[in-house]
């Protein structure tokens, strides 16, 4: 579907990422802006996926190995 454009450093920093900030938002019931937590859905799903769309956008690649 989508050719990887995240390298395994980047996927695993992706997935460690998300995963807190989404714990941060279940730890944190009493926190003002607790819905910006959600934000980690994003590089949580990156790096599952293993693509970024802005990274195909600026023509970036830490994947050493492209494919298509």
């Amino acid at each position: 579907m989508f050719s990887r454009n995240v390298g395994t450093i980047d996927r695993g920093l992706r997935i460690v990422l998300g995963l807190a900030l989404l714990a941060g938002f279940f730890l944190n019931p009493d926190a003002s802006l607790r819905w910006l937590y959600l934000v980690g859905i994003i590089p949580l799903v990156t790096g599952l996926m293993g693509t970024c769309p802005l990274y195909r956008i600026f023509g970036v690649s830490t994947c050493p190995i492209s494919r298509s």
